[in-house]
């Protein structure tokens, strides 16, 4: 972390949880908890619960949770060190100035005046852009539908016509050419060495903007009839293009559960001047995995709204995987018979849209849909081609209910016969090492498989529950499970937390364990160890749950280590802990 952990402490111990909601959401106190309507989706009934004496949030709704500095990162679209110097300020604790050597010291400093060049380009293309003399390029947006607030929100600026114009205002800054060619602003003649010239001229800029705000580069747009027609910075210290989106900035803000992702400037100024504040837009790249991972931060579903024509066509069959890949739940909008959403909003209008958002199909639809076009059904040739095609499309969708689902929209949508596209994705399964699972055989296939991944994330939960909640629990089962036989990684490093608090003997607090975790994902998981809901009637029961739990974890860790045996050595440890877990009975009775 970037702070000590006592300092990160202080932060949250100061800011109190209840006070800190209670200014985002109306809350009102039954028994030891206050509830109100979650922010984080949409409810009628409140099922959002702060707990003061736990100092966590927890909703029962939609498993959001965590500590202050959580819903501040939840709620503000915040990064771990974003919330935890806004809540410092909050409570005036002056967070210190981290420790750095010399080196590291300078190139901080040079990457300062690196941002602080970028501002100022930035300034003077507004500038440009604004004054009477460059009319031609206001013209341009606003005969585009731009408005001069929308201009002014996203900073829009005009780079002239002389190819050194910026060099030479910047030079009479006292910027060197070396922070310059570092910002990718002006290029070195190659013809004339010592010379330089602008990288950007006769172009509507777009600065680029960090989700923090700053400059990082430029995108620009020539005015006429040059080539390129959109020219962006290169990369550089700022700026890398695989691991930013255009808009961001503004869109990481937005109160919408989704993201739209579009492909040029244009699209996203137009979707959030027409209210769609949510929309960014790649740069000039193929969607990357850098991109995605920056996405994650701040939303769970995207909606792909690229170009109409094959390139955004393959543009999008190309982010899919990617975006899937993650974990981000992706649908696709149609915006046919228009070539953009910068076009569509100018035809049809805002309302339009939205009607268009609501009716965005899942991705599998949508590929289905591609495919469809690429062959003729009436042919039985091509027919049988799609239908092959579509069954190994079904047979990589690792979620079981999901594949059943879209295998059922496949069968009554194309009336193909369920028998037969079954037959095809069990043959395709079997070629490539997939076991195809039919609804019809979850039941008997449930009776032979080891241990679901549900029922280890489950067990895992549960243990962690129980252990936290009472000290007793866990000196009973602390001999029969270690932290590092958690199957998850976050699991395992909670349970070391815990192990270690107890060990130590000292009080366990929720809110403080979760601060270990900087992730929003991860702190909501941690959250849910603390509010997870196992109903015991008894405690017999209580005590058959603890020893199934442990059952299911101890076996899922023995399978995995099956899986990794090399020596003799590692093959007595195997045999040795499944004589552990045949002999395994744990007894709570004192």
């Amino acid at each position: 972390m970037f702070y000590p952990e006592e300092i990160i402490e202080d932060v949250r111990i100061q800011n109190d949880i209840v006070d800190v909601i209670s200014q985002y959401v109306k809350l009102n106190k039954k028994g030891n908890s206050h509830f109100g309507l979650c922010p984080f989706h949409n409810e009628k009934t409140p099922s959002f619960s702060v707990v003061a004496d736990k100092q966590m949030y927890y909703c029962f709704g939609c498993g959001a949770g965590g500590n202050v500095i959580t819903f501040i990162m939840e709620y503000e679209n915040y990064s771990f060190l974003e919330a935890l110097k806004m809540l410092a300020d909050r409570v005036h604790i002056t967070l210190p100035e981290p420790q750095l050597s010399e080196e590291m010291k300078k190139k901080s400093q040079y990457k300062q005046l690196l941002w602080e060049t970028n501002k100022m380009a930035a300034k003077y293309f507004y500038h440009q852009l604004i004054s009477e003399n460059n009319s031609k390029s206001m013209e341009y947006l606003l005969n585009r539908g731009i408005s001069e607030d929308t201009i002014k929100k996203f900073g829009l600026g005009y780079s002239r016509f002389f190819r050194d114009d910026l060099y030479q205002y910047l030079k009479s800054k006292d910027i060197s050419e070396k922070a310059m060619l570092d910002c990718g602003l002006i290029i070195e003649d190659k013809n004339k060495p010592g010379e330089y010239f602008d990288r950007f001229f006769n172009r509507v800029m777009f600065p680029i903007f960090d989700v923090h705000g700053k400059v990082i580069g430029f995108g620009g747009r020539v005015l006429g009839e040059g080539m390129p027609k959109y020219l962006n910075s290169p990369e550089t210290i700022l700026f890398d293009k695989s691991k930013n989106l255009y808009g961001l900035n503004h869109a990481r803000t937005s109160r919408r559960e989704n993201i739209i992702l579009a492909e040029g400037y244009m699209d996203v100024i137009s979707l959030h001047q027409a209210g769609f504040d949510n929309a960014v837009a790649s740069l000039g790249t193929a969607f990357t995995h850098g991109q995605v991972a920056l996405l994650k931060r701040y939303t769970s579903e995207v909606i792909l709204a690229y170009d109409g024509d094959g390139a955004g066509i393959n543009a999008a069959k190309k982010a899919i995987p990617i975006l899937e890949h993650s974990g981000i739940t992706v649908r696709v909008i149609d915006l046919s018979p228009y070539k953009d959403p910068d076009e569509f909003i100018k035809e049809k209008g805002a309302d339009a849209f939205e009607e268009a958002l609501a009716e965005a199909v899942p991705s599998f639809i949508f590929l289905a849909y591609q495919l469809e076009k690429q062959h003729n059904l009436k042919d039985p040739e091509h027919k049988t081609n799609f239908f092959h095609k579509l069954a190994k499309m079904l047979v990589e969708i690792d979620n079981e209910i999901k594949r059943d689902n879209y295998f059922t929209s496949i069968v009554e949508k194309y009336g193909v016969s369920a028998g037969a596209l079954r037959a095809e994705m069990d043959i395709i399964g079997k070629d490539v090492g997939i076991v195809v699972k039919h609804q019809d055989d979850i039941v008997s296939e449930d009776k032979n498989r080891r241990f679901s991944k549900d029922s280890i994330v489950l067990a895992q939960r549960n243990i962690l529950t129980f252990i936290v909640s009472h000290k007793d629990i866990f000196s009973a089962v602390k001999e029969y499970i270690k932290p590092e036989e958690f199957a998850d990684e976050l699991y395992g490093r909670v349970a070391k937390l815990i192990y270690d608090l107890y060990e130590e003997n000292i009080e366990i607090n929720p809110a403080m364990i979760i601060n270990k975790f900087t992730e929003l994902q991860e702190q909501n998981m941690v959250a849910q160890v603390f509010n997870n809901d196992t109903k015991v009637e008894n405690q017999m029961q209580f005590e058959k749950m603890i020893n199934e739990s442990i059952f299911v974890i101890k076996n899922a860790y023995i399978d995995k280590k099956s899986q990794e045996i090399a020596t003799v050595e590692d093959m007595q440890e195997l045999i040795t802990l499944k004589r552990q877990v045949q002999n395994l009975y744990i007894s709570l009775k004192n």
